[in-house]
């Protein structure tokens, strides 16, 4: 008992002079114990908060990408990441290794070095910043270094939460500055292994990929603990991913799947191995994995998703009838009877995959029946009945698919994907109504009386009947409703008065949205002076339509108001147009829409042959002279390449009807810009040819123009050549067929220096193109002013015919002195200078 009196006298005494002394004199055992027991339990404690609090509010997303195996790993889901600290000078203390910068180099980064800042780290900050606060804190206060090397323990534990902390904050470059501090004062230590995968993880997440396996591969040699393997094997798995080596990936994903022991982890390793075995094409493998996947799950959500993943490795008829009965069976079993919807979807996509359209069509509806447990399934439905009418050229009622999908939908980055198509069908659905409307119109006014009053006889009696049901489906749905709630008052059907949608706000009337037969007769009401709007900032003065319904109803001038007329036949006779004129200009805006129409099937949809097929009608209809030019231009230049059966019409009729055009020209010669370097025979042929021009032989240049672009079709200086040999046509033939073969060079050469040329020259020979009247002696005839008329560009700067420059245009030869008159029927191309054509050597250069 003495003896035991005597250790316990002397234990105080030491802990009595460890307490007096300075902080830096303490001993590492006490100063191990204080931090492990105050500060760095803190710091411990605000990280582990962070990271299930992550957890606990991630939500995976199925429908894009990958999912992550740490639900926690994830940026985009921090509940509580809100600005924090900012960097303040110590200038009491110098931090440590790994407080800030790189290393030792004294270049401090933005996290709180201060100490005093450290004893204060939840004024302003979050979680994350407070664990780095605490353990930066830990750091700086309990460690114990001797000769450059920390003998406390627990300050290991420290620089990892710092480390931690700050990747989990995207701070990857300061946690690697901390990395190399720890590993500065603690090379030794066998917990090293367990920092250095964190130094992996910060290169993966700075996209370092190459350098975060070298690290990784670097470990793996190592005989590391086994709860060192399971987080290598998890961060190695994903950097392979992202690196996008999806077989290496799927190796370490096995791996990791035998080392951890974590069900949840293992269930979400086993999906992502699935996942990358789906893209790579090996179904039953991937099937295997997502059967692994169910079967550690402990989240039914995540088994729901796990049985539609295994129903999507099936792509074989054989393999289609037992996974439609296994997943019809599974969805009528207790709680995955709530499912049902996501079920039938996954059948869809199976029937779609073995060509059974017509059954996944089915399958889709049938989930679009059910309770709803995922909107973002329930948009997929829709989505992909839309593609269903869109593969079948049915564009309008895709759209209106589409419209509801993009309702449904809650996943971003497919909604920004759906609705740009959405967009595009929008604009053509425009065309498709304005030329419905304006077609039946003109049908109408083609039509005798006798036809036109049998016609809406008709009509009215399918808008009677169609009435009459819609009239019996609503009193019965309000009788329904009557029972349902009890409501026997007078605001119900059975009562004689009701609450209108103009009683709003009436307090006698009681609460308006309290009963739901008054709410349906106010959305009647409103429907009726409002129109269908969407829900949207000032939609009293909007009047943009809100789906292809109202695009529809604007096009066709239908309301949704009813008019009492509307069973007479003579209230829609009067309203057909007889003028002429205004006939005329239905057909000019239908045939106009026309085209557009089928230049949008290509240009938006790349549906060369419904925009052939539509095209080819509007040249039937026999639109005016440059809706047909256009129409056949665009049929030919979409069709001559890759289907030149269709393009061969539009070509005869061009060269037949139309052949002194530019788009005959290029029906006649639709070269492209796909040129080969030029050869030594093309250069001395164009050479030979110039020189000839220049000469004014003009026959024998243009022989050899001809016969070089005959032998020489894809030749670099084919565009010169064919420049030439339109100055050549100007000079034998007149500016009207130059005209015409400059205006092909800018079709056929937009891009080149040659194209530029022509398109200068054009607007130059078109600039005066009118005729000067002379009287019986040959004097001007001056026409009367017409405020209108522009002064030709060849007028306003100088003389031009005596040598005059006005600006870009050409220079014209001086020394000619006939009249203005004269020179205007003259040949404009006849007084062009040679400068126009480059020469071989300004080619070369």
């Amino acid at each position: 008992m003495k003896r035991n009196l005597i250790y316990l006298f002397l234990g105080a005494v030491l802990f009595s002079c460890g307490i007096n002394k300075r902080p830096e004199a303490r001993g590492k055992i006490l100063k191990g114990f204080i931090a492990q027991n105050n500060t760095l339990f803190n710091a411990e404690e605000a990280l582990e908060t962070e990271l299930q609090a992550r957890s606990k509010a991630f939500k995976d997303n199925f429908y894009s990408g990958y999912i992550p195996l740490l639900k926690y790993d994830d940026a985009t889901n921090n509940p509580s990441s809100t600005p924090g600290f900012t960097n303040q000078n110590n200038t009491n203390n110098s931090p440590p290794p790994g407080f800030g910068g790189f290393g030792n180099k004294g270049s401090f980064s933005n996290s709180p070095t201060d100490p005093n800042i450290a004893n204060n780290p939840t004024k302003g900050a979050s979680i994350l910043e407070i664990a780095e606060a605490k353990a930066l804190k830990t750091i700086h206060n309990y460690s114990v270094t001797r000769k450059g090397i920390e003998k406390n323990p627990q300050i290991f534990d420290a620089y990892l939460v710092l480390i931690k902390s700050r990747i989990y904050q995207n701070k990857n470059l300061e946690a690697l500055d901390a990395y190399n501090g720890l590993k500065l004062l603690m090379p030794k230590d066998k917990r090293i292994p367990l920092a250095t995968i964190y130094e992996g993880l910060a290169y993966s997440k700075l996209k370092d990929y190459h350098k975060a396996d070298l690290i990784f591969s670097e470990l793996k040699k190592q005989n590391i603990a086994k709860k060192y393997d399971q987080l290598l094997s998890v961060f190695y798995a994903e950097n392979y991913l992202f690196a996008a080596k999806k077989d290496k990936a799927i190796a370490e994903l096995t791996h990791a799947f035998e080392v951890n022991s974590n069900r949840p982890l293992k269930s979400r390793i086993a999906f992502l191995k699935g996942q990358l075995l789906m893209e790579l094409g090996k179904n039953l493998e991937a099937r295997s994995s997502f059967m692994d996947a169910y079967k550690y799950a402990n989240d039914f959500e995540f088994e729901v998703k796990s049985q539609i993943e295994i129903a999507k490795t099936y792509n074989s008829n054989t393999d289609y009838e037992g996974a439609k009965k296994y997943l019809e069976n599974i969805s009528k079993k207790g709680t995955y009877a709530s499912r049902k919807n996501e079920f039938y979807y996954a059948l869809g996509l199976m029937a779609k995959k073995v060509g059974k359209k017509e059954e996944s069509l089915a399958f889709f509806r049938k989930s679009l029946k059910e309770k709803v447990s995922d909107t973002q399934i329930r948009g997929l439905d829709y989505y992909e009945i839309g593609k269903f009418f869109l593969e079948k050229d049915d564009y309008i009622s895709a759209g209106a698919y589409y419209d509801s999908a993009l309702v449904a939908m809650n996943h971003e980055p497919t909604k920004i994907l759906l609705k740009e198509q959405s967009e595009n069908i929008k604009k053509l659905s425009k065309n498709y109504y304005l030329i419905k409307k304006n077609d039946s119109i003109l049908q109408l006014a083609a039509m005798p009386e006798n036809q036109r009053i049998d016609y809406f006889q008709k009509y009215i009696q399918q808008l009677k009947t169609k009435e009459e049901i819609a009239e019996r489906e609503r009193k019965q749905k309000e009788r329904l409703e009557g029972f349902k709630s009890g409501d026997f008052n007078s605001n119900s059907i059975f009562g004689s008065s009701g609450n209108n949608f103009q009683d709003f706000g009436n307090p006698s009337k009681g609460f308006y949205f309290s009963n739901q037969n008054t709410v349906s007769k106010g959305n009647v009401s409103f429907k009726q002076i409002w129109g269908d709007r969407a829900l949207s900032d000032n939609w009293r003065n909007s009047n943009k339509p809100a789906t292809i319904t109202d695009i529809k109803n604007t096009a066709m001038g239908t309301t949704s108001a009813p008019d009492p007329r509307r069973y007479e036949p003579s209230f829609y006779i009067e309203k057909i147009p007889t003028d002429p004129n205004q006939l005329s200009l239905l057909k000019k805006e239908r045939d106009t829409a026309s085209l557009g129409l089928g230049i949008m099937y290509d240009n938006l949809f790349s549906n060369k042959p419904l925009a052939t097929k539509t095209l080819y009608q509007l040249v039937d209809n026999k639109p005016e002279e440059d809706v047909m030019l256009k129409a056949l231009y665009q049929i030919f230049a979409m069709n001559y390449e890759h289907n030149p059966s269709a393009a061969e019409r539009a070509k005869q009729k061009l060269l037949t009807d139309y052949p002194y055009t530019s788009y005959a020209e290029f029906a006649r010669n639709p070269r492209g810009n796909n040129f080969i370097k030029a050869s030594e025979e093309v250069e001395k042929a164009y050479t030979e040819a110039y020189n000839l021009y220049l000469e004014e032989k003009f026959n024998e240049s243009k022989i050899i123009v001809e016969n070089t672009l005959k032998n020489y079709p894809k030749d670099a200086l084919v565009p010169k050549l064919t420049l030439l040999n339109a100055f050549i046509t100007g000079k034998m033939v007149g500016k009207e067929v130059m005209i015409l073969q400059l205006e092909q060079i800018v079709l056929n050469y937009a891009k080149t220096d040659e194209g530029r040329k022509a398109k200068e020259m054009l607007n130059y020979l078109k600039s005066d193109l009118k005729m000067q009247m002379t009287d019986a002696k040959g004097n001007n005839i001056q026409p009367a002013q017409n405020n209108n008329t522009k002064t030709p560009p060849a007028t306003q700067n100088g003389n031009l015919f005596n040598g005059g420059n006005t600006g870009n245009s050409p220079k014209l030869p001086p020394g000619n002195n006939k009249t203005k008159s004269e020179k205007i029927n003259a040949n404009k191309s006849n007084s062009l200078e040679t400068s126009n054509l480059p020469t071989i050597e300004a080619q070369k250069k």
